[in-house]
């Protein structure tokens, strides 16, 4: 399966990896982050710490200014290079909206080259594994906005990736909808055997999901502090409304408090 450990090497090395932008903004100061393969791991911190910085230089969009980013001991561009070493999960769906689900989904297997046969065989698969499979025909207006997001993930899942970068993907949505997709995310992370980097404004959603959680601070943006999230999976609804989720959602509300100077964002809370 594409999530096992190739050689139990680490799926993401940051090291010491920084970045200036050309106008002079320092948007991160050196960041040092391993992250296991089969990991669950988020970034949460104020708006401009960096954590989408941090992201896009995870998935070899963005440069660092200094320091390394790895994927399994290969320097990014090489490990994407490779193929199917990554998928990037944006805070907006992105879809096509003049093209139906299925083709949606199947856009970056027609930009490799794939074998129409082999892709749409891929494409029905992915949109199985998201609960979408009788939706391949529609078109994204036809669809709510977390089936949208949905479409999202499996295009995200039909490369096949050992690895998933997700940047507020549910940010826009409703608590409900919102509520079961996280759910739905790692019921996917659990089956497909993923390791996943994600980017959260939100507490909650970090203690729900996370394995571990990593806080940023902002001006210039680092990472200040580590929070494991040592609950068994899978995690029910039933422990957002624990005694357990409440004593680590206070414990990271404290250290964002920190990390900003005795100020958080509302959207953290």
């Amino acid at each position: 399966m594409n999530g096992r450990p190739l050689d139990g090497l680490p799926a993401v090395e940051v090291l010491a990896a920084e970045k200036t932008y050309p106008n002079g903004t320092h948007a991160l100061l050196p960041v040092n982050l391993t992250v296991a393969a089969g990991d669950f791991v988020t970034l949460i911190g104020p708006s401009g710490c960096g954590k989408s910085t941090l992201l896009r230089m995870v998935a070899g969009l963005l440069a660092p200014s200094d320091g390394a980013l790895r994927l399994w001991g290969r320097p990014v561009q090489a490990a994407n290079a490779a193929g199917g070493a990554l998928s990037f999960v944006f805070q907006e769906a992105t879809l096509m909206p003049w093209a139906r689900v299925d083709a949606n989904v199947r856009l970056p297997l027609d930009l490799a080259g794939l074998p129409r046969a082999e892709a749409d065989t891929r494409v029905q698969q992915a949109l199985q594994l998201v609960g979408l499979e009788r939706f391949a025909h529609h078109l994204p207006r036809e669809l709510s906005g977390g089936m949208q997001m949905r479409v999202s993930i499996a295009r995200g899942l039909v490369t096949r990736p050992r690895l998933l970068l997700m940047d507020e993907p549910f940010g826009a949505l409703d608590e409900i909808t919102r509520n079961r997709l996280d759910g739905d995310l790692l019921a996917l992370w659990q089956q497909q055997g993923l390791t996943v980097l994600f980017v959260t404004h939100s507490i909650h959603e970090a203690v729900f999901l996370s394995r571990r959680v990593m806080v940023m601070a902002a001006r210039p943006g680092r990472v200040v502090d580590e929070l494991l999230i040592d609950e068994p999976y899978p995690r029910r609804p039933a422990f957002r409304v624990s005694t357990a989720f409440s004593a680590h959602a206070a414990r990271l509300q404290d250290s964002l408090l920190r990390a900003s100077g005795g100020a958080v964002d509302e959207a953290l809370v």
